[in-house]
């Protein structure tokens, strides 16, 4: 079985390789609120969303160049978590080596 991926215009990361650096990183609560916006834009299987585990984090990376962190893994927590008034979840941001680590293609190598 192919390892699952996050594909966003004409980046790729490889979450699997995410979820095991992720282990190296410490989970901290984050308001999600602010990424309401992107549900729209992200495809949302809503039975599938029904069905996550809230507690486990999202991840989020920082792509080169900008400082706005992207979730790269856990818009079906965030969709369900939004949908039934959660405002918080837990996130593991990946350092930059990780992010490196994990991305598949897009930007520099």
């Amino acid at each position: 079985m192919a390892d699952e991926m996050f594909v966003l215009l004409g980046w790729a990361w490889n979450i699997d390789t995410a979820t095991r650096l992720a282990t190296r990183h410490r989970a901290r609560r984050a308001d999600i609120r602010p990424l309401a916006w992107a549900r729209a834009v992200i495809g949302i299987d809503p039975d599938h969303a029904a069905t996550v585990d809230l507690a486990r984090p999202l991840l989020t990376v920082t792509i080169p160049g900008t400082c706005t962190p992207l979730v790269i893994d856990g818009w079906h927590r965030v969709h369900r978590a939004l949908t039934t008034g959660i405002h918080q979840l837990p996130v593991i941001h990946l350092d930059a080596d990780d992010e490196r680590a994990c991305r598949v293609r897009g930007g520099e190598p």
